[in-house]
């Protein structure tokens, strides 16, 4: 059943980690959605790569399925077959932060992004020929505003224990609140996600994000201060454990980087 629906669906991206992705409908008629497929690796054993597809697409479904619950702003789960390692999930109307805020073409590499060619293909991203500008003042968004739409939805998800895995800008789309001109971001691509009570494990999702921004948005320091003092004025309690977990990554990192 699933994989015949891919037939009928348009190829979009060959992505990361045996991954393509399609679009297409699950009825005539329907509006448009996003098929991922994690395809047999020809190289494993088909018991092991029959158990790693079904627990990975399982395990992205759960993450989605917990944060929608919780109110955390990600696309709509539409079927899951864990058997033929097919997830279809809503398509988001709207461009990527990444394109809004000048970082280049959703196809440009960008540090920390493990699978960039889902955030291309999971919405309707015109790409960089447009005048963002005037989408952020038709829209009355500020990058500053941007920013704490982002570190608001950041702290739901790790409110529910969710974490990412692969957060940069290209993972997070624009799009109109449904019913209203409001604008909200909406954060895409749980492929790497999992489930984590851990502090570290919050702190590291926080600092591969910092990354993406320090590589893709010269100049975004105090873009993401806005990030992390909205996060931390939602988080609570929270806080000042990730926050003291965040500078013992950033150190480590450092670290990394002057040994090479």
């Amino acid at each position: 059943m699933s994989l015949s629906l891919l037939e009928s669906s348009v190829l979009v991206q060959q992505g990361a980690e045996a991954k393509r992705i399609y679009k297409g409908t699950l009825h005539p008629n329907q509006p448009q959605v996003i098929f991922k497929h994690r395809f047999k690796k020809q190289y494993r054993h088909p018991t092991l790569d029959n158990g790693l597809t079904k627990s990975r697409v399982a395990m992205e479904a759960r993450a989605l399925m917990r944060c929608l619950r919780n109110g955390v702003s990600v696309p709509g789960i539409r079927m899951v077959d864990p058997t033929d390692g097919v997830l279809g999930v809503e398509l988001i109307e709207g461009p990527s932060v990444r394109t809004v805020l000048g970082g280049g073409a959703d196809g440009d590499v960008e540090e920390g992004d493990e699978d960039e060619d889902e955030a291309e293909a999971a919405g309707t991203d015109p790409g960089v020929g447009t005048e963002w500008d005037d989408y952020l003042s038709k829209n009355q968004l500020t990058p500053e505003a941007i920013m704490k739409l982002i570190g608001r939805e950041l702290a739901k998800m790790h409110a529910v224990d969710i974490i990412h895995g692969d957060l940069t800008t290209s993972n997070m789309m624009l799009r109109k609140s449904s019913g209203t001109d409001e604008i909200e971001l909406v954060l895409i691509d749980f492929g790497l996600s999992y489930q984590s009570a851990m502090v570290e494990d919050k702190a590291v999702d926080l600092y591969v994000l910092e990354r993406a921004f320090a590589s893709t948005h010269p100049e975004s320091e105090p873009l993401f201060a806005t990030v992390l003092d909205t996060y931390a004025e939602e988080s609570g309690k929270a806080w000042p454990g990730i926050k003291r977990r965040l500078d013992d990554v950033r150190l480590r990192g450092r670290k990394r980087s002057m040994v090479g």
